[in-house]
């Protein structure tokens, strides 16, 4: 029997009279305050307002279009029912703009995060994000994050002004940390942004220490949750991984993925509505920690999915970083480090305060801004080009 919960009468009469009476609350991120690195360039106007022109250059950002080709959990298989990082985007951009419209925030800034938030992920998910981290740091003693690298791709290799709002959202998007009650956390300037930044990258225990500035940053962070722990499972299902029989039932928050979405969506609104903060029931926020847990159990140590990526992906990854970082200390401009990825950049270089020819940057950190680009396809077929099939990728195919 289907669980859809709904707002209770009481709140959806009070949105009702809200609305009939042109009640604003003043919680939501006002276009006004935007604030860019070039603050004189990127004007807001009538039909661009501020934060529609961050989600117009995301979504032109040659970068964006790899989220088609990067998958989400299942890396070997074959489907195209399973869920690829772009549906991902665009699945908690949906969810947050709901949340948000009705909590009265800006939508546009929402959309901008929400879909800037993963630009960083790495080819192969989260395991890819791990490997690559720790090659990084045994070279450096610094960390490879993706929503650092989020960052990284809009504000310093791409650089097209992107406003310090939706920086801030993508930076503290942090889907894999749950909270009861998000409160936002002032910030003053790009300057205090920027150690933040430096700050996650020299210790990345700092990142489970950041808040967002706006509550439509924390409607994002919440939602990045929403959006995947469901549909994980959903996943799951597909690929043979586990049954009807196994997803966990909840009258808090459903059995599927559309019952939570919808049930996890509406706690938060009852619990938030007219507050400077987003909240939800302890009980159900308690069955969400418990999902997280499972699906962790079930699904991300899957140890079928955890053998390839450290027999196969791993060795992988660290032959091509080895082989670029020494093009790039050389200066081996026949490199593909070159072609496909340095001149690359170069041609859709943007227009910061500071910017400076990226040819300049430290070579570890050229190497993982191009393996982090990578698709998933692009990965394996580089690989084979620079070293041949010695280690082959296992895909259970349409017809296995």
């Amino acid at each position: 029997m289907a669980n859809y919960k709904k707002l209770s009468d009481e709140l959806q009469e009070r949105i009702k009279e809200d609305r009939a009476n042109h009640v604003v609350f003043d919680y939501a991120c006002k276009d006004e305050d935007v604030v860019r690195r070039v603050q004189d360039r990127d004007k807001p106007s009538l039909w661009r307002p501020a934060y529609v022109r961050d989600v117009e250059k995301i979504m032109n950002v040659p970068y964006y279009s790899r989220y088609a080709d990067k998958t989400q959990v299942f890396s070997f298989s074959k489907n195209d029912d399973i869920s690829r990082r772009s549906y991902h985007v665009q699945l908690v951009s949906r969810i947050a703009r709901n949340i948000g419209r009705v909590l009265g925030l800006n939508i546009d800034l929402i959309e901008a995060i929400a879909l800037g938030h993963d630009m960083g992920h790495t080819p192969f998910g989260h395991e890819g994000e791990r490997q690559l981290s720790a090659i990084y740091h045994g070279e450096t003693g610094r960390y490879f994050n993706h929503n650092v690298q989020s960052v990284g791709v809009l504000d310093r290799m791409i650089n097209w002004n992107i406003s310090l709002q939706t920086l801030d959202g993508i930076i503290c998007h942090n889907g894999e940390m749950e909270q009861q009650e998000y409160r936002p956390q002032p910030l003053a300037d790009f300057t205090e942004f920027d150690r933040r930044v430096e700050g996650c990258i020299r210790d990345e225990q700092n990142i489970g220490k950041l808040v967002p500035c706006t509550l439509e940053g924390c409607v994002v962070r919440i939602s990045d949750i929403i959006a995947y722990l469901g549909k994980d499972r959903q996943d799951a299902e597909k690929v043979g991984m586990l049954s009807a029989k196994n997803v966990f039932a909840s009258a808090d928050i459903g059995s599927n993925n559309a019952e939570i979405i919808n049930n996890l969506s509406v706690n938060i609104i009852e619990n938030s509505y007219g507050k400077p903060y987003l909240s939800m029931d302890k009980e159900v926020f308690e069955m969400l920690k418990k999902a997280k847990k499972e699906n962790g159990e079930i699904i991300y140590r899957n140890s079928d999915e955890g053998n390839q990526y450290k027999e196969s992906v791993q060795p992988m990854m660290e032959a091509m970083y080895e082989a670029f970082l020494k093009d790039v200390k050389n200066g081996n401009r026949d490199s593909l480090i070159y072609k496909h990825h340095i001149d690359f950049v170069k041609q859709y270089r943007g227009y910061g305060p500071s910017v400076v020819d990226y040819e300049e940057t430290e070579a570890n950190q050229i190497v993982v801004d191009y393996i982090a680009s990578m698709t998933d396809d692009y990965f394996v077929d580089l690989y084979e080009h620079m070293f041949g099939d010695k280690y082959k990728i296992k895909y259970v195919g349409y017809f296995d």
